[in-house]
C-alpha cells in the first residue's frame, strides 16, 4: 500500500511541477509519520523516503534512536520551550517556530550543544483561532528578532492551511505565503533566507506545489488514515 500510495504521490507532484513549469526537485515531500509505528516508517524508507515528519517530541526521538541515521527528520507539530533540548541535535529543520521566547530556547540550546539549528517561520494566514502561528502581518518583526539570536538559520516559512473540501479553498493562502517570502527577501535581513516554504498537506498539496511549495507535508496520503495507540 505505501508504495502504491507514495508512486501516486510523487506523480502528482511531477504533474503539478509541469504545470508550474517547476523542476521537481524543487519540492521534498515529507512523510508525516506521527503515530504510524516503525515498521510502517521501514516500508517508506526502503522505498526511497528520507524525510520524516513527526509532530511530538518523543515519538520523534524514539523513532530516531531505531530508524536509519540518513534520515532527515522534521519537526512540524507545537513545539513546548521544555522540550527543545531534546531534539536540536537531531532535527535537520523545525517547522513550527511562531515566538521569539521558543526561538530564545532554540537557540540556548543550539548553543550549548555546539550546533546550527533550520528553523522555519510559522505563520496563521488563514488567522484561525485553533491554529499556531504568527499573524503574517507580525512576521516580519519576529523575524528580524531572531535573526539576531545566535545558533539559529531562519530557512523560510511554514503554514497550516484550512481543512476544506475543496482545495482551491487554500491557493489563496498559499498565493499569500509565497508573497509575504517574496516581500521578506526584499527586505534583506542578515541571517534570513527564504529558501524553504513548508505547505501543502494530503489534501492540498498538489495545490500547494503549483503555487511555490517547497516542502509538502504527506501522512494520509502515503500511510493511510492515522493509528493511535491505545
Amino acid at each position: 500500500m505505501i508504495k502504491d500510495n507514495l508512486a501516486i504521490v510523487h506523480q502528482n507532484i511531477r504533474k503539478a511541477c509541469e504545470s508550474a513549469d517547476r523542476n521537481t526537485d524543487e519540492v521534498t515531500l515529507i512523510a508525516v509519520s506521527k503515530t504510524k509505528p516503525v515498521s510502517m516508517l521501514t516500508e517508506a524508507y526502503a522505498c526511497g523516503c528520507r524525510d520524516f515528519g513527526e509532530n511530538k517530541v518523543q515519538e520523534l526521538t524514539s523513532k530516531y534512536e531505531v530508524m536509519p541515521k540518513d534520515i532527515r527528520w522534521h519537526m512540524i507539530g507545537h513545539l513546548q520551550t521544555n522540550k527543545v533540548k531534546y531534539i536540536v541535535d537531531k532535527v535537520c529543520l523545525i517547522h513550527s517556530v511562531d515566538s521569539l521566547k521558543l526561538a530564545q530556547e532554540i537557540s540556548a540550546q543550539a548553543v550549548k550543544k555546539q550546533v546550527n539549528v533550520s528553523i522555519l517561520i510559522e505563520v496563521n494566514m488563514a488567522g484561525e483561532e485553533t491554529k499556531f502561528g504568527v499573524k503574517p502581518q507580525e512576521a516580519e518583526a519576529l523575524i528580524r528578532e531572531i535573526s539576531l539570536l545566535p545558533g539559529i538559520s531562519i530557512k523560510g516559512l511554514m503554514t497550516i492551511a484550512p481543512y476544506v473540501e475543496d482545495a482551491e479553498d487554500n491557493r489563496q493562502y498559499f498565493k499569500q505565503l509565497k508573497q509575504l517570502a517574496v516581500d521578506i527577501i526584499y527586505k534583506n535581513i542578515d541571517n534570513v533566507n527564504m529558501s524553504i516554504l513548508s505547505m501543502g498537506m494530503t489534501g492540498d498539496y498538489v495545490t500547494a506545489v503549483e503555487e511555490g511549495a517547497s516542502c509538502v507535508r504527506v501522512g494520509t496520503g502515503i500511510f493511510g488514515e492515522r493509528q493511535y495507540l491505545v
